[in-house]
C-alpha cells in the first residue's frame, strides 16, 4: 500500500489500531466479563442442559472472536475502498 505522505501513512494506523483497540475490546468483554464475572447470572438460564455461563465460557468467546475478525475484514475493505483511511 503506498501512502500519499507521512500524515496519511499515521492517519492510517492511526484509524487501523482504534479499530482493533476497539474489537478486542468487545472481545474481551464477552470472555471476560460474560464468559468468568456473570457466568452465575447467565448460569440461571437452561441451554442444551447446561447453563448459558458454561456456553460463553467454552465457545462464545471462540464464536465472538471469529466474528470480530471477519468484521475487521469487512470494515478495513470499507475503509480502503472509500479511501477513508
Amino acid at each position: 500500500m503506498a501512502f500519499r505522505s507521512d500524515d496519511d501513512k499515521k492517519a492510517y494506523w492511526r484509524r487501523n489500531l482504534n479499530l482493533m483497540f476497539s474489537l478486542l475490546a468487545i472481545w474481551a468483554l464477552v470472555s471476560y466479563g460474560f464468559g468468568i464475572v456473570l457466568r452465575p447470572l447467565m448460569d440461571m438460564i437452561p441451554v442444551g442442559g447446561v447453563g448459558l455461563g458454561f456456553w460463553f465460557a467454552q465457545q462464545g468467546s471462540i464464536f465472538v472472536f471469529v466474528l470480530l475478525i471477519i468484521s475487521y475484514i469487512f470494515i478495513l475493505s470499507y475503509y480502503l475502498s472509500r479511501d477513508l483511511l
